[in-house]
This record gives structure tokens, C-alpha cells and sequence, in this order.
């Protein structure tokens, strides 16, 4: 006996709820007659009942009534789809009318069947589990859709995450190598966020910006420096001023570094971070005077990436400590840079560096403790 109790109780949870609005009670007291065995039913004598009812249960389907006082059909169908809980919920129009404009108005706002009175129970009941059925359909599908995209995302996001973490250890093993760059590679990151943020609130260079990923631009940064990698320790860890022909060899650290990430490209059809990272690395030392290297490149010939990075790797290396040369101060870093408004540095980035120098001087102070290679003008 309790087996059976349990299990019509549960038959009754799981069974379609509809809500059957009609002002006519003996519509309303058939209605549910024929619907009872198989759906829990919800008769309502009007509209305004229905939204009260609707604050405490939320049905499969509605059952309403064109002609009611007061709030008609057409009136409750444009309040319910205004609703988001609500909006996806079939509705099958009962109407005593029988014209084809009266239908197409309920269709038009939203109804999926008009059903005329009176109406037969094999009718009623079988445009009903027809219309519950597509209406499971379209959940599934949506559940479906959302549970791939949510797949999709996840994995993008794994992708994303190795792939920076790939970056972060390289970049990592490039500053062990160079044993006095400690941190370079994280505050060069956070000082060109500082710059692309107030470049996209000042509307500068926007048509490029906006077409750049910025989970593929900011950790692509990271291997600007990679091709020190290539640099014998002798010449990256000399502690003092490098001769003429060990500066040379040093300069060729981007082209080394351009032609690394463009072996990785070929083996990659992912490689949107990598055009970023091949761009910051061949261009970070090239001057908007043009008397930068390794291309010699000129004004806005330089891209903007390479032109945003010259700021950030200049600026650090000029308030970083080394064994031998106190840091610079933030004052003295601002005022070399703005100094080389023109001639080192692309005029209007400058311009956007003083409006967030403040922010600079907080990242170096946050790192105040880490050695970075330089005698104030970046390697």
C-alpha cells in the first residue's frame, strides 16, 4: 500500500502543470475534467488571478481565454512574454471565435494553436501533448546548446591556460639565464595594461585595439625577451658596460627571438598569441627617430605593440637596481621619458604614459626589491 502511495505521489510531481484561464466557470470546471488524469490543473476565472497565481507556480503551459473582462487574452499573452521566466511557456489560445484575424493576432503575439469552443477532450488532449512535446524538445536543445558552449568555453579556457603557462615558463627561463632581470617580464606586462586601458578610455588607436584578444595580448608580452635565450651568459651577465662587439651580438636578441616564435608558428594553426608575441619581440627596440634596431624601423612603420612595449621595458629600466647603479627614480624615469617624446618614443603613447605615471610608479614600488639588468637604457 505505502509502494503505491509513493509511487502515484511521485507520478503527481513529475506530471505537466497547466494553467487554464477562462471567466466562464463552466469552461473552467470542463476544462479541468478532461485534463485532470493526466496534468495537474490550475483553473483561473481571469487575468489579474493569473498573474497572482504566477508568483507561487510556474507552468508548462497555459490554456487562456480571448474574451475574458477587464484583462483579455491579447492583454495576459503580452504581459507573460514580457516576463523572462515566462516567455518560453506555451500558450494555446481558447476562443469561441472562428476568424482568421482573430488567429493571427494570437500567433502574432506569441500563441503557438488557437483551439475554438467548444472543443472535444481528444482534441484538446492531443494538441496539448503534441505542443508539451515540442515544447521538451526546445529545452533539451537549449540545455544541449548551452551545456556544449559551456564545454566549448571551458576548454578554450584550459587551451588558454596552457598555452600561458608555456609562455610564463619560458619567460621564466629567459630571466634565469639573465640573472639580474628578476620580475621584468611580469611588470613590463602590468605596465602595458596600464597603457592599453587608458588608451581604450581616450578612444586612441581604437580601430586596432579593438581587434585585438587581450587574453592573447598581454601574455604574448611575455616573450619579448626570448631571444636572450640565444645569448651566451659571458655577454648577458657581464657585470659592466658591454664592448661594441658584444652590444652587437645583444642587439640581435629580437631577430633571434622573431625567428624562434616563427619556428613555433609553424607547427601551430593556434597562433593568434604567438603574432603578438612575435610582434613585441622584433619590435620592442625600435626608436620612432628610426635609429632603433634591429629593422631601423620609423614613426608609426613600428607597430603599435612594439611602440607600447619600448615605454614599458625603458621605464623598467630605469627604476630597477643593479649590483652597481642605484634605481632611478620615478620622477627621473618620467622625465626621461617624456624627454624622448619624439625621438625614442611614439609622441601621443607618451602622452597616455604621463596620464598613468603614477600607476608606473606603483608596480615599481610594489617590486622595489628585485634586480633588473641595465645601466638605464633597456638591452
Amino acid at each position: 500500500m505505502d509502494t503505491n502511495r509513493k509511487k502515484m505521489a511521485k507520478q503527481q510531481e513529475i506530471r505537466k502543470k497547466i494553467i487554464l484561464v477562462d471567466d466562464n466557470m463552466t469552461n473552467l470546471t470542463a476544462g479541468k475534467n478532461m485534463l485532470k488524469e493526466q496534468y495537474e490543473v490550475f483553473p483561473v476565472p481571469s487575468g489579474a488571478k493569473l498573474f497572482e497565481l504566477l508568483a507561487h507556480v510556474v507552468p508548462d503551459l497555459f490554456l487562456l481565454d480571448v474574451e475574458m473582462p477587464e484583462m483579455n487574452g491579447y492583454d495576459a499573452i503580452r504581459k507573460l512574454k514580457a516576463d523572462k521566466r515566462l516567455v518560453d511557456i506555451p500558450v494555446i489560445f481558447l476562443t469561441a471565435k472562428n476568424d482568421e484575424g482573430s488567429e493571427l493576432e494570437g500567433l502574432r503575439l506569441g500563441a503557438i494553436d488557437y483551439v475554438t469552443k467548444p472543443f472535444s477532450a481528444p482534441l484538446l488532449l492531443k494538441r496539448i501533448e503534441n505542443h508539451l512535446l515540442i515544447s521538451d524538445q526546445r529545452k533539451e536543445l537549449k540545455d544541449f546548446n548551452e551545456n556544449l558552449q559551456l564545454m566549448v568555453y571551458n576548454k578554450t579556457a584550459q587551451v588558454v591556460e596552457l598555452q600561458n603557462a608555456v609562455l610564463s615558463t619560458v619567460a621564466e627561463m629567459v630571466e634565469f639565464r639573465d640573472e639580474l632581470t628578476g620580475g621584468h617580464v611580469e611588470r613590463t606586462q602590468q605596465y602595458l595594461k596600464l597603457l592599453l586601458d587608458r588608451m581604450i578610455r581616450d578612444n586612441l588607436h581604437t580601430e586596432e585595439t579593438s581587434t585585438w584578444d587581450l587574453a592573447f595580448l598581454l601574455p604574448s608580452a611575455q616573450l619579448h625577451d626570448v631571444g636572450k635565450i640565444a645569448i651566451s651568459d659571458t655577454i648577458l651577465n657581464k657585470p659592466g658596460k658591454l664592448t661594441d662587439d658584444e652590444f652587437a651580438i645583444m642587439k640581435n636578441h629580437p631577430t633571434v627571438g622573431v625567428d624562434a616564435i616563427k619556428r613555433i608558428e609553424k607547427n601551430t594553426s593556434e597562433n593568434d598569441f604567438l603574432h603578438h608575441a612575435e610582434i613585441f619581440a622584433g619590435t620592442h627596440h625600435e626608436k620612432w627617430d628610426g635609429s632603433g634596431y634591429p629593422l631601423g624601423l620609423k614613426g608609426e612603420e613600428i607597430p603599435l605593440q612594439g611602440r607600447m612595449m619600448a615605454i614599458a621595458d625603458v621605464y623598467d629600466a630605469l627604476i630597477s637596481i643593479r649590483p652597481y647603479k642605484k634605481p632611478m627614480s620615478a620622477e627621473t624615469a618620467r622625465k626621461i621619458i617624456e624627454e624622448g617624446s619624439g625621438v625614442h618614443f611614439d609622441p601621443a603613447l607618451v602622452k597616455i604614459f604621463l596620464e598613468v605615471e603614477d600607476g608606473f610608479a606603483a608596480i615599481a614600488k610594489a617590486y622595489q626589491d628585485i634586480w633588473v639588468a641595465d645601466d638605464g637604457i633597456a638591452l
